[in-house]
């Protein structure tokens, strides 16, 4: 009976992943850039549209990295990381179905809505990672924090493929044309959503806090001075500072290629249709690959993993740049479904190990700011290089900088003395 309910609640936290990957998938990294590319703002230069798009995902990495560890800390002294985690879920997911009713040529307005919608999806996977612990025994977290990347790698790759099947052949469902079918995706996208977001909302038990009878008022004010603790704390932990200063830096490159890639495909001249195949190939390479990473975090350690997969992002940036035929693109998108989700799972299993088990929202507010901080260097760094260049190709090189520091300070993180 015991063994009944761990798996129940293990797969319950899973299928969060499951949810809102449809959100990363289908918004994020396709239709989203394409639709603002080719429908929301078609009348402006290729370029401009990349720097405002580049300018829209740091926006949304300033709003989180400012919010997260306070959110984070107030979570933990009022015990409520699920309520937290439902009111941001239900923020991405209004905010995501309110891109259907953007009209044409409207990109400020599409911009705003996706701002807000990559903020709740955000902001809400702080909650989700630190309940993790709620989970997962410490020797079991590789594996459990790998297959909830994977769940998230199927969930939306088939979501994904539905809504491709969708656009390319609208008339079969019943749809005016292939924008609409686009427009009627991001409803899709928020329903899935909503619906499977249910288990962990439902089956997933959070662990109590000792100050979960305070006040709102006195949450928060614990909120603030549990912060400054933090802070001080973090100072002294060389170890988890080391890993947080070299996650930081990794993780920017891993989300912006994630964020950025279908636009600079098109920048530099490959077709919607080939970008979004070469994004399902992804999907469904990644979801065997995260579950191979978890066992590979078991058996070589975390930290062997996330070098394995730094590196072969270094391959992928050299690779990008001199790429010629769309066929390439489905190479590299292979490649990179072979590490994306295990450098994730990686990185935060790792990382709930180095931290003091009770302040787990806490220290996961830092850990979430730092890699949505990061994404804000990343897709500037690249539309502002293309911008001055003219030439998109020389932003992709940028990447590998980012790469190389974080693998450098991740070297020094020493697991068994935290």
């Amino acid at each position: 009976m015991q063994m009944e309910y761990k798996l129940k609640r293990i797969l319950s936290w899973s299928f969060y992943d499951w949810a809102n990957s449809a959100f990363a998938t289908t918004v994020i990294a396709a239709f989203f850039p394409i639709f603002f590319k080719e429908y929301w703002s078609s009348d402006i230069a290729v370029t401009e549209s990349t720097f405002y798009l580049g300018m829209a995902n740091s926006l949304a990495g300033i709003i989180v990295a400012v919010m997260s560890p306070i959110l984070g800390a107030i979570a933990d002294r009022g015990g409520t990381r699920k309520k937290f985690l439902l009111f941001f879920t239900m923020m991405g997911i209004v905010m995501t179905g309110s891109l259907y009713f953007v009209s044409q040529g409207a990109w400020i307005v599409a911009i705003i809505i996706y701002t807000m919608a990559t903020v709740g999806f955000s902001s809400g996977n702080l909650f989700y990672d630190s309940l993790l612990l709620d989970v997962a025994i410490p020797q079991k977290r590789d594996f459990v924090s790998s297959l909830g990347l994977a769940m998230g790698y199927l969930g939306g790759g088939l979501l994904f493929a539905f809504n491709v099947i969708m656009t390319l052949n609208p008339e079969f469902f019943g749809l005016q044309s292939s924008e609409h079918a686009v427009r009627v995706s991001f409803i899709i996208v928020a329903v899935w959503w909503a619906l499977f977001s249910l288990p962990i909302l439902f089956f997933v038990k959070e662990s109590k806090s000792e100050k979960e009878k305070d006040s709102f008022f006195q949450i928060i004010i614990s909120g603030f001075i549990q912060i400054r603790t933090t802070l001080k704390d973090i100072r002294r932990h060389r170890t988890v500072f080391l890993f947080l200063a070299g996650y930081w830096l990794y993780i920017d490159g891993v989300d912006t290629i994630i964020r950025m890639a279908v636009d600079y495909g098109m920048s530099i001249g490959f077709d919607s249709n080939s970008l979004i195949l070469a994004l399902l190939i992804t999907q469904f390479v990644g979801f065997p690959s995260t579950i191979l990473f978890g066992k590979i975090g078991e058996v070589l350690g975390a930290k062997i993993g996330i070098f394995l997969a730094i590196g072969v992002y270094i391959g992928v940036c050299i690779w990008g740049y001199f790429m010629k035929d769309v066929s390439e693109f489905y190479v590299l998108a292979v490649v990179i479904g072979l590490v994306q989700g295990g450098i994730q799972s990686l990185s935060r299993s790792l990382f709930s190990r180095l931290i003091p088990q009770d302040r787990a929202a806490e220290f996961f507010g830092f850990y979430n700011m730092l890699g949505k901080m990061a994404v804000v260097i990343g897709p500037i760094l690249m539309g502002w290089i293309g911008l001055i260049s003219g030439n998109p190709r020389y932003s992709i090189l940028s990447i590998i900088l980012l790469f190389i520091l974080g693998a450098f300070l991740l070297y020094f993180v020493d697991e068994k003395r935290a």
